[in-house]
């Protein structure tokens, strides 16, 4: 993180999804250097990360860039689609307007950005992540392949070490995945996780609501 700050200084950004990645931030904040973080508003999330957003925020003393879908965007997809599309044609769409071109639009203005991804997340499409490479789907500030280097720093790091960092550290957390809702969660993606891929079950309903964005602590 320490490296990452330094060599990029104003030109990256902590991408920050309302989960566990909050270490990042708390990561940056031990380095004594100045630092810039962005989420993506789906305008999906459940109250309980916005509720992290706004802690955070006082916490640290920052301002959270929030990036949101086109609002004409939004808008087709749901007059053609229904407000549900997504348990229907696999998220593809309704993740290109809500998630992919808004993140194109940060990274836009950046030559470099930081993730909380890591390789237990997904053991199936994640397990090579290096700490640091050429991003090999977005561009960056100059534009054209090799314009963004993107940096995940934990990526290597297991994800109950991670929650043993935040309660440590006493950090703010996202309540949906500390309270009894982890429960019906562990449930609901239970085969997910058996096959190796805890990632991919994030996206599910649980007690009924949307719980896009935030994935439970391992273990």
């Amino acid at each position: 993180m320490d490296r990452a700050l330094d060599m990029f200084g104003s030109e990256i950004a902590i991408a920050f999804s309302g989960a566990e990645d909050v270490a990042l931030i708390e990561y940056a904040k031990l380095t004594g250097r100045p630092f810039s973080v962005f989420s993506l508003d789906t305008g999906r999330l459940n109250p309980e990360t916005y509720e992290l957003f706004d802690k955070v925020e006082k916490h640290y003393g920052i301002h959270i860039e929030y990036m949101f879908p086109e609002a004409s965007e939004v808008q087709d997809l749901v007059r053609s689609k229904g407000l549900f599309s997504f348990y229907e044609d696999g998220h593809q769409e309704c993740c290109r307007v809500r998630k992919v071109r808004p993140l194109r639009r940060a990274l836009k203005g950046l030559k470099a950005w930081i993730t909380g991804q890591r390789k237990d997340q997904s053991p199936g499409t994640r397990a090579s992540i290096p700490v640091v490479q050429v991003d090999p789907s977005f561009e960056g500030l100059h534009g054209g392949a090799g314009s963004l280097i993107k940096w995940n720093p934990v990526a290597n790091v297991d994800g109950k070490d991670i929650w043993t960092f935040l309660r440590t550290m006493d950090v703010p957390v996202n309540t949906f995945c500390v309270s009894g809702l982890r429960l019906h969660w562990v449930r609901a993606v239970h085969q997910a996780r058996v096959a190796g891929a805890a990632r991919e079950g994030r996206e599910v309903v649980v007690g009924g609501r949307h719980g896009q964005g935030v994935r439970p602590p391992q273990g």
